[in-house]
């Protein structure tokens, strides 16, 4: 529009002046740039289109380093840990939730190997035990034969027993049957199988059987005074008790 405007009155100033004048203005407008460039549609265009075209680069430039400073800010963000709340929260749940499950963990593992000490323990104990009472049903069967062997031996009397002028065979029979007897128990003791010896003790119903009381004046009542068969322990527990005679409590 202002191009236009100075147009015409060009115009019009060239109509109404003298040609000396025309030529005057002509001169003045192709030889300073300044008016050159005023009355130059063109460059003017020109102008205008390079002005425009800068605005909108320096309008891409600007948001373009705007993305930049937000992408910069973000790799900050990111390198220094900074997080929103709501992240901070749910980062601090997930730790307790963390937490909570190594302490269960840990607890079970715990009792796990508890368990697994005390199964170890028992299972020693156990081996051990089975190593100790192996023989234990073998031993019992064994007794019966130390039993006919003691049976046989009362059944010779004391006198012919070391008689071998008058009974010899009978003495020699005896002496042979004595000696397998104490060479069994002998076996019997190396493996833990010992005879005991509760002849006037105090009578116990976990080690012996009392077949019979009889009373006894100036025997303390619970007495045992007869063994009618050998109790026998295994390794300290009892295999076989033994039947006994006891002493009858005179206050019953």
């Amino acid at each position: 529009m202002f191009k236009s405007v100075i147009s015409r009155a060009a115009a019009s100033a060239s109509r109404s002046r003298p040609a000396a004048a025309r030529s005057s203005f002509y001169q003045l407008r192709t030889t300073s740039p300044t008016m050159n460039t005023l009355f130059n549609p063109r460059m003017y265009t020109t102008e205008n289109k390079d002005g425009a075209e800068a605005k909108k680069s320096a309008a891409t430039e600007d948001t373009k380093k705007a993305e930049e400073k937000t992408q910069d800010k973000e790799q900050q963000d990111s390198k220094t840990g900074t997080v929103s709340i709501e992240e901070y929260n749910k980062l601090k749940k997930s730790l307790a939730e963390k937490d909570a499950k190594i302490k269960e963990i840990k607890d079970a593992y715990i009792r796990s190997l508890a368990e697994t000490e005390n199964i170890r323990t028992r299972t020693r104990a156990e081996s051990e035990q089975a190593k100790q009472f192996a023989i234990q049903k073998f031993a019992k069967d064994l007794l019966d034969t130390v039993d006919v062997l003691h049976m046989a031996l009362k059944s010779v009397p004391k006198e012919m027993q070391a008689d071998k002028e008058n009974h010899k065979t009978l003495a020699d029979l005896f002496e042979g049957v004595h000696l397998t007897h104490v060479n069994l128990l002998k076996t019997l003791n190396r493996h833990g199988v010992e005879e005991m010896k509760i002849m006037g003790e105090k009578y116990d119903p976990n080690t012996a059987q009392a077949l019979y009381q009889v009373p006894m004046p100036g025997k303390e009542g619970g007495t045992v005074i007869a063994v009618e068969k050998i109790g026998y322990t295994l390794n300290g527990r009892v295999i076989r008790p033994a039947q006994v005679g006891v002493v009858l409590d005179s206050e019953n």
